[in-house]
């Protein structure tokens, strides 16, 4: 038997106890749970085989009591001591994937990133278009690129139009972006034609990613008139490894930001689902920024609500992106084109001057919240390489 040693001031103690899906070299896949510097096989130390498949969605379709319980036995289990068998160093494992994605809904859910790119693309008018305050403003993007941590991103092509050309032209993004965010797992779906409402979120979110929603800011501005994103945002997103259990987030609950007008009934929340998590954005190994989610205008409860409010169903395994987050200040900005004001104003990276991604950039996210022990617990990272297109014409 094998008592975890969990180092003073670990963003993963009994506090958080993230789940995800991991392989040592040469076996299957199978769900664990980090704790400390190691990671815990659930199928070998709790003699369940809903453990021993290859993703998340088995054990997260069985159910929020049933995730409270698992809980409840990790905790207990990994305080004494775990099978021998059952535990893996975390640097001598794969960590791959943790959910098969049924869909994919971003939305743009921060007043101050939707405010910021207002003023960058309509100058002269309201920087919020008149919707913006009464709904949660979003997108469907395309679950079968979602990708994990440690993936290259390959620069996308498609049309794009600079405005001094008369013409477009197809070729390689010129100025592929980020959007730091935090993504949420739908635990137990809903039916075709019932509405989750805000009150149900905790019962129907099985946990919390980070997500790095790539975009290719040339591309989507030539397309996205009058139908939105689309090959723009669809070429990859990326997220964490490690899924945080809503349970481990109720320390970090606060309230949204005021909402006013006040919203229609359907998205009022009595006690809201703020949180209190901080980003941050490292560019080729300099952090560049640190966003704060608390800064978030809707609620990842009002997301589901609106999300479902015209009958539309989820299913386990869908994941829904909270926008890029950004915070008032330029240093809090989740998105380059935010922070470089739109390329016009360049940052230095590593001694150079620097606007949008260039092949062999590196960027990674990681975050953290409070815990309920009073320290810190973590969401890991999500890290990616861009990688150079891939087209007949290159």
């Amino acid at each position: 038997m094998t008592s975890i040693d969990v180092p003073d001031g670990s963003l993963f103690g009994l506090d958080n106890l993230p789940y995800g899906v991991f392989s040592p070299p040469g076996e299957e896949r199978r769900v664990g749970v980090r704790v400390g510097d190691h990671v815990v096989d659930l199928a070998a130390a709790l003699g369940d085989d809903v453990f021993a498949r290859p993703t998340l969605n088995g054990f997260m379709a069985q159910g929020h009591r049933r995730w409270r319980e698992v809980r409840d036995r990790v905790t207990a289990l990994v305080s004494g001591s775990v099978p021998d068998a059952a535990v893996f160093p975390v640097s001598g494992v794969e960590l791959h994937l943790p959910v098969t994605v049924g869909d994919y809904v971003d939305f743009y859910a921060s007043e101050h990133h939707a405010s910021n790119l207002g003023r960058l693309f309509r100058p002269d008018a309201e920087p919020l278009l008149p919707n913006w305050k009464h709904l949660p403003v979003g997108y469907h993007g395309r679950a079968g690129t979602v990708v994990v941590s440690g993936t290259d991103v390959v620069r996308p092509c498609g049309q794009r139009k600079a405005p001094d050309e008369i013409q477009p032209t197809f070729g390689e993004s010129r100025r592929l972006d980020i959007e730091a965010e935090l993504g949420f797992l739908v635990g137990s779906g809903s039916a075709q034609g019932s509405p989750v409402p805000v009150e149900q979120f905790p019962e129907r979110v099985f946990g919390a990613v980070l997500v790095n929603d790539w975009s290719a800011r040339d591309i989507q501005a030539w397309e996205y008139v009058p139908l939105g994103p689309f090959l723009g945002k669809s070429f990859a997103t990326s997220v964490s490894p490690w899924v945080v259990p809503m349970d481990a987030l109720r320390a970090a609950r606060v309230s949204t930001p005021p909402q006013e007008p006040r919203p229609l009934p359907y998205l009022r929340e009595a006690d809201p689902w703020g949180l209190d998590i901080d980003l941050t954005v490292e560019w080729n190994g300099e952090i560049v920024s640190r966003p704060p989610y608390r800064e978030m205008y809707w609620s990842p409860a009002q997301m589901l609500a609106h999300l479902t409010v015209n009958g539309a169903a989820t299913r386990t395994g869908d994941l829904y992106a909270s926008g890029t987050v950004s915070g008032p200040e330029r240093s809090q900005c989740g998105a380059f084109i935010e922070l470089t004001w739109g390329g016009r104003e360049p940052i230095v990276v590593a001694g150079e001057e620097r606007t949008f991604l260039r092949d062999g950039d590196e960027v990674a996210l990681s975050a953290t919240a409070p815990g309920a022990a009073g320290g810190r617990i973590g969401f890991g990272e999500v890290r990616t390489r861009i990688a150079p297109a891939n087209h007949p014409g290159r």
